[in-house]
C-alpha cells in the first residue's frame, strides 16, 4: 500500500490540526494504521494507531486526550486530529501501515508516507 500525508502546516499553541494519509489500492481495510512524529534531532516515535475497523486505538501518553485517531475505508483514508497543540508537538508526522491487528511499535509498519511538518509556535 502506498501512503501520502498531508495536512501538516504552522500553528499557534492551543490550535487545531487535521492530518490526513490516503492510502492507495483496494486493501486498505485490512491494514492497522499508525501515526508517528519525529522532531528535529529526536528519534522518530509513536504518536497513534488504529486497527482495520476503527475499533481499537493506542496513543502515546503525551498526545492521550488531546488528538483522535480516526479512518473512513471508504475513502482510504486515515485522520490524526490534533487539538490543543503544543510547541512539543512540532515535528514531521508519518502514517504507516502495519498487517498486525493494531500496533505501536515501528516494526510492525511495512508501509510509510513521506510524513508531513508540523510546527506549533510558542
Amino acid at each position: 500500500v502506498q501512503l501520502q500525508a498531508s495536512g501538516g502546516g504552522l500553528v499557534q499553541a492551543g490550535a487545531s490540526l487535521r492530518l490526513s494519509c490516503a492510502a492507495s489500492g483496494r486493501t486498505f481495510s485490512m491494514y492497522a494504521m499508525g501515526w508517528f512524529r519525529q522532531a528535529p534531532g529526536k528519534e522518530r516515535e509513536f504518536v497513534g494507531s488504529i486497527n482495520w475497523g476503527g475499533s481499537t486505538t493506542f496513543y502515546a501518553d503525551s498526545v492521550k486526550g488531546r488528538f483522535i485517531i480516526s479512518r473512513d475505508n471508504r475513502k482510504n483514508t486515515v485522520y490524526l486530529q490534533m487539538n490543543s497543540l503544543k510547541p512539543e508537538d512540532t515535528a514531521v508526522y508519518y502514517c504507516a501501515a502495519s498487517r498486525t491487528y493494531v500496533s505501536k511499535f515501528e516494526y510492525d509498519f511495512g508501509s510509510w508516507g513521506q510524513g508531513t511538518q508540523v510546527t506549533v509556535s510558542s
